[in-house]
């Protein structure tokens, strides 16, 4: 959502984000390196790119490809402290909802701290006292601004919201369309032709990937209450819509919302009016409610609907990707 109101304050968000940039480019804010090299997936925009379903296909593909593989985030959200490996079987409070739906779905190590240095150290640390060969790499998640932590390829996701938006707080963007020029892969929608036409005629020349959102959704008779609390809840409400869900209560909460019991009563009372048979939410937000899940009666079920990406031409991305780390290990 765009907000012209703050337009006149754009140029001092910019300013600072030039400084910030500029700090880093001049050498005068340190940028650390891990002795592993590091991908970063991030975007331009607040939210609602799709980072997470790439950074556990990534984690899948490169763990198959018989690399070790870990995951490095900040962990926003949680109430934990200090730098930790994930327990899947832990809560969304300790870890941040989006780390602990990682290491779940993608199946390798992932670690959070404030500061993502501190936990690839830690990544390094506990595999260094192991005996495994493999090549080694980091995924870090959500990491295009975080640029005091030295990284090998930069994967910026970018559709064609984003490329019509404006700054913060004005629009949704970080940063400007310039920023685009760090990044090493451009991963847009695949169903967005025009966007791939536009960069190039921009003066992209890097691999530009094209990524397919593939919603799973599981067969519901009836009519179905769905909630959740994201950057861009009409994605989602529009993904079940697609799948011929008959979604008859939408609630929305704020992105990264931590659910209390009146929120989960709001929720209930939506699906009584519809007479819903089902409650509908994403990955993040059942990870969210674990604790409160026993406020779902049972005859009305709590299902998720998972989120996956795909990359068209998926091997020959990877090849670029085992490619690129090579040469990072090599020159690093």
């Amino acid at each position: 959502m765009k907000r012209p109101w703050f337009a006149p304050l754009v140029p001092l968000y910019a300013a600072g984000v030039a400084l910030n940039n500029l700090s880093i480019e001049r050498g005068w804010k340190p940028v650390r390196r891990l002795s592993w090299p590091v991908i970063s997936i991030g975007n331009l925009s607040t939210g609602g790119a799709g980072k997470t379903p790439l950074a556990i296909a990534l984690a899948q593909l490169l763990n198959g490809a018989g690399f070790h593989v870990d995951v490095l985030s900040r962990g926003y959200g949680r109430q934990g402290q200090g730098v930790v490996r994930v327990d899947p079987a832990g809560t969304a409070d300790a870890f941040g909802d989006e780390p602990l739906v990682i290491a779940r779905e993608a199946g390798v190590p992932v670690y959070v701290a404030e500061q993502r240095y501190e936990a690839g150290v830690l990544a390094e640390a506990q595999q260094s006292a192991g005996d495994d060969s493999r090549p080694k790499a980091h995924l870090l998640d959500d990491g295009f601004q975080h640029r005091q932590l030295h990284r090998d390829v930069d994967i910026l996701l970018l559709n064609r919201a984003d490329w019509l938006d404006e700054l913060l707080p004005a629009g949704n963007l970080r940063e400007a369309l310039q920023a685009a020029k760090r990044a090493h892969v451009i991963g847009i929608p695949a169903d967005e032709p025009v966007l791939e036409e536009a960069l190039r005629a921009w003066g992209w020349q890097g691999p530009i990937w094209r990524l397919r959102r593939q919603m799973d959704v599981p067969a519901v008779d009836g009519p179905v209450a769905a909630f959740c609390g994201l950057a861009h809840p009409e994605q989602f409400f529009q993904g079940l819509a697609s799948a011929g869900l008959s979604v008859a209560a939408r609630i929305a909460f704020p992105d990264h919302h931590r659910y209390t019991r009146d929120d989960l009563q709001r929720v209930l009372d939506a699906a009584r009016s519809v007479r819903a048979t089902a409650f509908l939410t994403t990955e993040k937000d059942h990870v969210r409610v674990d604790a409160l899940s026993s406020a779902f009666p049972a005859s009305v079920p709590l299902i998720t609907a998972k989120l996956r990406v795909e990359i068209e031409d998926e091997a020959a991305a990877i090849q670029w990707l085992i490619e690129r780390l090579a040469q990072a290990v090599l020159h690093g």
